[in-house]
């Protein structure tokens, strides 16, 4: 009886310390080029740091997060290295838009007048919140370093809002950048034809913004893109397979380029995870548009062919996207292509003098690497454009051999072993149950 409850007991512990040594094993896999499926040249024109863009290619056979992205030099030597690396997301240097204070705010000769105490960084564009509707605008900007100060005049903006024409609504000047702490905004309104005459007052300006300068604007690379356009039922609808792991932040279009007409159309963008019903997954919404008219002796121009969309549902699973464009009664826009965008990511590094560089991923058993590099790097560095080579399965790969213990690889074992300890304790039982005095 006793050596059985040993065994027991033996078995039970060897069970959790396998569970532990594989825990162990796992955390201490190192990379190895011979175990990654995909590999790619990185080209760097000279030594120093370099930045090569990630396409969707890499997000798609690479492990979750890009851990398993290896950098590597003198592959093929008998001591090849590993380069360490960080990976960049592009993104605005200032926040999204930063309020401007509006002062000296009043009306003369008929036209609204007003100072703007512009942020300490380069601006090129400012964005009023105007109230009101169906109204044409000429804004005339001067900038300088303090209210009532020598100005330096930055030119005329026409700012519009056509709502009762079905169009577009524009409160936008397009600066050249500009530095100026002051800007002086001399602002010229009048009814949109056909309106109601309307007279403008200071209160028709609710407040200015001030979105990052378009050198710092954040910069998008394709990850998809269909010219396969399907007009049905007064819509326009672009259907895309997305691969795991991909993602997907903009939705951008392409028009004829011999197509000059106005146009204002709603779009819809759903996605689901690949072989789901339509209604399972995500629904973005946005306006496509474009504008170019002269009324009431004003040139308006506007245009608007990309929508924000962060695609949810393709992060762990391919997923399908149906981009879909509301024609309502109008004919169908003559688009061309339609575009799924990501963010620029990019691999940065040190490139060595006159040495090949492979990037290696496709081993979902890495874990993060974890690189002084990575913590010291700063995108303020100059940097140069490394290239990467097309992707191609490593001709070297082998499958990682299995390091778990056995208990782990065959678990049914374990559970024959506890039957069979469970049935020689009946059988000691029994035994002992016929041998005890009545």
């Amino acid at each position: 009886m006793k050596s059985a409850l040993l065994l027991a007991l033996l078995l039970w512990q060897a069970a959790a310390a396998s569970v532990a040594q594989t825990a162990i094993q796992t955390a201490d896999q190192s990379a190895d080029p011979h175990y990654f499926r995909y590999e790619r040249s990185v080209a760097a024109p000279s030594a120093g740091q370099a930045c090569a863009v990630l396409d969707a290619q890499t997000f798609a056979h690479a492990a979750a997060s890009l851990k398993d992205l290896r950098l590597y030099t003198g592959i093929g030597t008998p001591t090849p290295r590993e380069v360490p690396y960080a990976i960049t997301l592009s993104q605005p240097a200032e926040p999204d838009s930063t309020p401007a204070r509006v002062v000296n705010l009043g009306v003369r000769n008929g036209s609204i007048v007003f100072d703007l105490q512009m942020p300490p960084r380069p601006y090129t564009e400012v964005t009023l919140d105007l109230a009101g509707q169906d109204y044409i605008a000429t804004a005339t900007v001067a900038g300088s370093s303090a209210p009532r100060a020598a100005s330096t005049s930055l030119g005329q903006y026409t700012l519009f809002d056509l709502t009762s024409q079905h169009l577009s609504h524009n409160s936008t000047l397009h600066l050249q950048e500009s530095t100026f702490p002051w800007l002086h905004v001399v602002l010229t309104v009048s009814p949109a034809p056909g309106a109601r005459a309307f007279r403008p007052t200071p209160r028709m300006v609710l407040g200015v913004t001030v979105p990052p300068s378009r050198e710092a604007q954040i910069l998008y690379t394709t990850a998809a893109k269909t010219t396969a356009i399907a007009n049905h039922e007064r819509q326009s609808i672009a259907t895309f397979t997305v691969p795991a792991r991909v993602p997907i932040e903009r939705v951008s279009f392409e028009l004829a380029p011999g197509y000059t007409a106005n146009f204002s159309r709603d779009v819809h963008i759903f996605d689901r995870p690949q072989g789901t019903p339509a209604t399972s997954g995500e629904n973005h919404t946005g306006t496509i548009l474009r504008v170019r008219l002269t009324q009431a002796g004003r040139e308006i121009r506007q245009q608007q062919l990309s929508i924000p969309a962060t695609i949810g549902s393709n992060l762990q699973d391919p997923a399908t996207v149906d981009v879909v464009v509301k024609n309502g009664d109008d004919p169908p826009l003559p688009i061309t292509a339609v575009r799924l965008e990501m963010r620029e990511r990019s691999l940065c590094f040190n490139a060595p003098s006159a040495q090949p560089l492979t990037l290696y991923y496709g081993d979902p058993a890495l874990a993060a690497p974890v690189y002084d590099f990575a913590r010291l790097f700063s995108s303020a560095a100059r940097t140069t454009a490394a290239r990467l080579g097309a992707e191609q399965q490593n001709p070297d790969y082998q499958s990682r051999p299995d390091t778990r213990p056995l208990t782990e690889r065959y678990p049914d074992l374990l559970w024959i072993a506890l039957l069979a300890v469970i049935c020689a304790l009946a059988f000691v039982a029994i035994r002992s149950s016929k041998t005890l005095p009545r």
